[in-house]
């Protein structure tokens, strides 16, 4: 699996990762130190609400001129966009107009570069399964390390630093993205807006997926986008301690998802998930610290396993000329449940008390469950691509032509 292409994409992925781990709390300490707590959030819901607005069109552009181009570019765009606001810290307090302008400009260069994310992966490993479990360990240190990392950083040496080391961790991304070689599939000529389309029609065509994002929505709305406020809420001092034993779960579900290769991945992940029920359930029964922290580590292998079973499904499963598309649609789909999850959580506790909230949490975490497992294309999908017509999925082709296996593509 190490051949120089995929070192040098889990050199680049890694270190993006560590950058994006670090911004959140080097805003709201350094941000909100000069705005407060309200300057912090209006500048991390506009790069959000930025990300979101331009990765359609991302996964578009990725699938026009190539993903690693379009996300060098958007690295060279995070680079500008830190770099000034490190600059802007020398003054002691940038005009908040440059802050909000620098989030917009970041957010979108996000965007862009998340499509191209799972469309990378199997141009530059032959095997996508063990690939993504060994970026999913990535992510989940980078997680723990990230806002660590920040949080020194910014006490020892100030945010002039912390944003100096965030805009570096994206120039060495876009110089390993630059290293790589890969073939891609050349476009057929087209317009934006056939482009958009043969995307959805892709995404819609495949029962599995849209099923998936639908679930999904719900599950962001009800469980994981309102999860952070509301326990950080409930766990107090201990809520550090829960998310690294979160961390280290999910490092253990990516070891898992190396070494296991069920015929039936996407079944096999939405099984797993059971293992998440005790993640809302301990919160909600307000277990000691110990308990609480077994039960995130349950929590987080059971998250890796079914992420890494629904990445490599997506990458072969999808023709290689649309996949950055069809991954923006399931991106996009995501990350809005979510959204809106954070955003009702501080309403909902008018409502109910978050202990009540995150028992409601656990039964639709069984719902979801039961509902992935209801749904014969996912029940029924399999690791060969050639299995999409069992679940009565569309044949890999484009344009009249079959599509070879994305694992087969030439790095």
């Amino acid at each position: 699996m190490w051949t120089r292409s995929f070192t040098l994409y889990f050199g680049a992925r890694t270190i993006s990762l560590l950058g994006d781990a670090m911004m959140p709390v080097a805003s709201a300490l350094a941000i909100g130190r000069v705005y407060g707590i309200a300057g912090v959030g209006y500048v991390l819901a506009l790069w959000t609400a930025s990300a979101v607005l331009v990765m359609l069109f991302g996964g578009v552009v990725a699938d026009r001129i190539g993903a690693r181009r379009l996300m060098i570019g958007a690295d060279a765009v995070r680079v500008v966009t830190q770099g000034i606001v490190a600059v802007a810290f020398l003054d002691g307090a940038p005009p908040y107009a440059l802050l909000l302008a620098t989030a917009f400009l970041s957010g979108m260069a996000a965007g862009l570069f998340e499509p191209g994310v799972y469309g990378m992966v199997p141009l530059v490993a032959a095997d996508p399964q063990r690939a993504n479990a060994t970026l999913k360990i990535a992510e989940a240190v980078t997680q723990l390390a990230g806002p660590a990392l920040a949080g020194v950083l910014i006490v020892a040496a100030g945010p002039v630093f912390v944003y100096t080391v965030d805009a570096a961790t994206f120039l060495v991304s876009g110089v390993c993205l630059l290293l790589i070689r890969v073939a891609v599939p050349s476009p057929e000529p087209s317009d934006v807006l056939s482009d958009l389309r043969r995307g959805w029609d892709e995404f819609k065509a495949r029962t599995w997926m849209w099923s998936v994002i639908l679930v999904w929505v719900f599950w962001g709305v009800l469980v994981i986008g309102p999860s952070v406020p509301l326990a950080s809420q409930v766990i107090g001092t201990g809520y550090g301690w829960v998310m690294a034993a979160l961390g280290l779960g999910t490092v253990l579900g990516g070891l898992v998802a190396i070494r296991l290769r069920p015929r039936r991945p996407l079944a096999a992940g939405a099984v797993a998930l059971i293992g998440y029920v005790p993640v809302p359930l301990t919160i909600a029964l307000g277990l000691p610290l110990p308990l609480l922290m077994a039960g995130h580590l349950l929590g987080g292998c059971a998250m890796a396993f079914w992420s890494v079973m629904w990445s490599t499904s997506v990458q072969t499963q999808v023709a290689p000329d649309v996949v950055n598309r069809v991954n923006a649609y399931q991106v996009a789909g995501s990350v809005a449940g979510m959204a809106v999850g954070q955003a009702l959580a501080g309403p909902a506790t008018a409502l109910i008390e978050p202990r009540g909230f995150m028992l409601g949490s656990t039964l639709v975490t069984v719902g979801i469950v039961a509902a992935l497992l209801s749904i014969k294309p996912i029940r029924r999908l399999g690791r060969d691509p050639r299995d999409h017509r069992e679940a009565g999925e569309p044949s890999r082709t484009a344009g009249g032509q079959s599509i070879p296996s994305p694992t087969s593509v030439s790095t």
